[in-house]
């Protein structure tokens, strides 16, 4: 097979045919031979392929030509939908490989007849938009083929009409459904299961690894191959889904429910609409006793004082809903669906209240309208090892941030891959003559009041100078708001143009669009726009990152894991925080070269990357930059 893939990475690669931008690179040849080697001898990959390598066709192709069944799962719904409509097709035209490719998602995004039947004659909506939203659904099902939300474009993906018209794991009722046969989920998993390519993302792949429950699983047995794409976002996603956690979104799901089907189901028994009611009202009233959002350990509820009593009536009217359904749940599959789901939600909640494991952290999320308690890992590695033992096939792992320095060693510990092979490819791209990386001069410290105003008068002359055309990346939301309103005033006061645009004012591909559309914009945002984001040409010029991207100390799964490294004897800030740092650093300085012709400045304006001994090492793991720490030069850039 080498001979084959090397000749589809040549100067007459059959891929120049299909796309005009290809050209031959050393390191996607490179990175396909590995990956061919590893399928051969099923074995464990981990590769860090660089921005510009061409890492999607250096996996497809020696997986198409391999052929047997591959799973390939990426990082977001948007990249899952870019694999399947366009790479895929692409490279399975060049090799005129005769395989069938399947899109498989959680069933959260595919409309549910029996639950759209349902909404519709419930006929209770918050707004006159969601009644609009709901009559677009309705049309959408009949003449979609797939049932897949994203084929649906005029319904806002937020639009809380989703939830109702969607099952969950809880809410499905499975072969008792009355419309069973037209199930969209069950149309995609037999496709999946009958294609030769299956495209999932992580939160679908553990999930099902773990529940057993969204089609991964059967597929699994027959699969020959398994590539995560993006795959530095798998410990997070993995903690997740190795973790328990029950929310009280998912109780006010379970109100709702039970109210619709008794009003169909049970309609003599009135004390089963008012047992919705009294949950609903626990469920809310819980949220209510935190006054602000954020994380926090399962200990800091000693100090909330209504807690106690909130959770116990919780308990209590759930205690009670499942007492009657018991007696009821006789009359509809519908309501002893409901039965379970209380059922199985009340032995969640006793469990997360007695107490947590030492291999664990027990910790409450608090969201604008919710609550969530969390039971999560302290460590996924032995979990995670021992859910790709077994069945031989090959593993592979990519991304453009593995490493630290080339050095693979905590993304492995973290994940439980210490046998595997690795392999590391620098980007293709020119960066010292492409991109200049500035550290400004006497910045103050990062936890200095003042700092997010440094930062912004420190950003401005280079975004005159690059004449917008910038990303400004902040590693919070409260310093992203603040330096917007702070950009607002100075821009007013200098009389500058540039559209000026702020994460959360739509969503992030509109954001986005209207980006590349005005050229000279200023985009300021969070986590989300780190990773993930492509903007080729002169639309970006100018990538500024506040801080290091240092996980919050006081965030209390983070927390508990330096608290366990430190009592094994280990420096957890090496080990753990400075990796992890490094990983998230080396994401968004990516968005700055995107391909062969972009030039642009990234300004980071931390001074501990020059002033602490650990800022060596994390710059060094950046590509090789033309560095400076003058004014003058940066602005020069620009030219």
């Amino acid at each position: 097979m080498s001979a084959e893939v090397e000749r589809f990475f040549s100067d007459l690669s059959p891929l120049a045919a299909e796309v005009a931008s290809f050209r031959p690179r050393a390191q996607q040849r490179a990175m396909a031979l590995a990956v061919a080697e590893a399928i051969r001898d099923n074995a464990i990959l981990v590769a860090e392929a660089g921005t510009g390598t061409g890492k999607t066709f250096a996996y497809l192709v020696p997986a198409l030509l391999a052929g047997g069944k591959v799973i390939v799962s990426t990082g977001t719904k948007n990249l899952q939908d870019q694999l399947f409509q366009k790479d895929l097709p692409t490279v399975r035209d060049a090799l005129k490989a005769p395989v069938s490719i399947a899109l498989l998602k959680g069933r959260a995004n595919y409309v549910c007849h029996y639950h759209l039947e349902r909404t519709q004659s419930d006929g209770r909506f918050a707004t006159r938009e969601d009644v609009r939203h709901l009559a677009k659904i309705a049309k959408y099902a009949k003449i979609t083929q797939s049932g897949d939300r994203s084929g649906l474009a005029d319904v806002p993906e937020n639009s809380p009409v989703w939830m109702q018209v969607t099952s969950t794991r809880e809410s499905c009722l499975g072969q008792e459904c009355p419309q069973y046969k037209d199930c969209f989920v069950l149309k995609a998993r037999r496709e999946a299961m009958e294609a030769d390519i299956v495209v999932v993302n992580h939160h679908l792949f553990f999930a099902d690894v773990m529940l057993r429950d969204e089609g991964v699983a059967e597929l699994l047995p027959a699969c020959n191959t398994v590539i995560f794409d993006e795959a530095h976002q798998l410990p997070e996603t993995a903690s997740l889904f190795f973790g328990e956690s029950i929310s009280t979104s998912q109780l006010l799901d379970l109100a709702r429910d039970t109210r619709l089907e008794a009003a169909t189901s049970a309609k003599d028994f009135a004390a089963l609409p008012t047992a919705t009611d009294a949950l609903d009202k626990a469920a809310r009233d819980l949220r209510l006793v935190f006054k602000k959002e954020g994380r926090l350990p399962a200990a800091a509820t000693d100090d909330i004082k209504d807690w106690p009593s909130a959770l116990k009536t919780l308990v209590e009217k759930l205690s009670q809903l499942n007492g009657m359904l018991e007696k009821q749940a006789e009359r509809s599959e519908g309501l002893e669906s409901c039965r379970q789901r209380t059922q199985a939600l009340l032995q969640q909640l006793n469990k997360w209240q007695t107490g947590e494991e030492p291999d664990q952290v027990r910790w409450l999320e608090v969201f604008h309208h919710s609550v969530q308690l969390n039971t999560t890992p302290l460590s996924i590695a032995e979990i995670f090892a021992k859910q790709i033992g077994g069945h031989p096939r090959a593993w592979i792992f990519t991304s453009a941030t593995l490493a630290v320095k080339q050095d693979f060693g905590h993304y492995q510990t973290e994940m439980g891959l210490l046998e595997a092979r690795t392999a590391c490819w620098d980007s293709p791209f020119n960066y010292p003559e492409q991109a200049l990386l500035y550290v400004p001069q006497e910045m103050p410290e990062p936890n200095s009041p003042g700092y997010t105003e440094a930062v912004v008068q420190a950003a401005l002359p280079l975004i005159e100078a690059s004449k917008g055309r910038a990303f400004l990346l902040f590693t919070s939301l409260r310093a992203m708001q603040r330096a917007h309103e702070i950009l607002t005033a100075e821009f007013d006061r200098r009389n500058l143009t540039y559209p000026l645009m702020l994460q959360g004012e739509g969503s992030r591909n509109e954001l986005l669009t209207r980006f590349r559309a005005h050229g000279n914009a200023v985009l300021l945002g969070s986590q989300s726009f780190w990773e993930g984001v492509d903007v080729r040409g002169e639309a970006l010029s100018l990538v500024v990152i506040d801080k290091l991207p240092f996980a919050p100390p006081d965030d209390p799964v983070l927390a508990a894991r330096i608290a366990q490294l430190n009592k094994q004897g280990r420096n957890a800030f090496m080990e753990y925080q400075l990796p992890r740092a490094v990983i998230n650093l080396k994401q968004g300085a990516g968005r700055l070269i995107r391909d062969e012709t972009d030039r642009g400045v990234l300004m980071i304006c931390d001074p501990r990357l020059i002033g602490k001994h650990y800022g060596k090492r994390i710059w060094q793991s950046l590509p090789p930059f033309r560095r400076t720490r003058e004014e003058t030069e940066a602005v020069k850039f620009f030219g």
